[in-house]
């Protein structure tokens, strides 16, 4: 650490040792006093210090303050409206149908990370989880329908 300390001696006479002592006597002394002084770096390396202990005892308090996540084990009565390949058909034409007024790669986007595709390997038959906002579509089947 950055901290100094000076020694200074200091001399301490009774009230009956300053009423004996001569000139030429030698001053009775106790034991040196210090002084503790920091310097700036050290004030600012205790003050960083003083930081990272609060935050890490408010991340502690926060981490066991939050609530959990708690599974109850009921089943989701919510079931995802599906579209049916047909021959010919891509992720890209799929999305166009469903929403033709908005960006096709966002509604594809959304399709991949619902059904977890790696890359376009649809095939004819397959039934794939469309986002809820296109239930009822008349490109959509209920997952009782499959």
């Amino acid at each position: 650490m950055t901290a100094t300390a000076i020694v200074t001696p200091v001399i301490r006479r009774t009230d009956a040792a300053r009423a004996n002592a001569s000139v030429g006597d030698a001053a009775v002394a106790t034991a040196p006093q210090t002084r503790f002084r920091l310097t700036r770096r050290g004030r600012v390396v205790f003050g960083g210090l003083a930081t990272v202990l609060v935050a890490g005892a408010l991340a502690i308090g926060a981490a066991f303050a939050a609530p959990g996540a708690v599974a109850n084990g009921a089943e989701s009565t919510q079931e995802f409206p599906y579209v049916l390949v047909q021959a010919g058909d891509s992720l890209w034409s799929i999305a166009s149908a469903l929403e033709p007024g908005a960006d096709p790669r966002d509604v594809v986007a959304e399709i991949v990370r619902l059904n977890q595709i790696d890359g376009a390997s649809l095939q004819a038959g397959d039934a794939i989880a469309v986002p809820l906002r296109f239930e009822g579509s008349e490109h959509t089947l209920a997952a009782s329908a499959l």
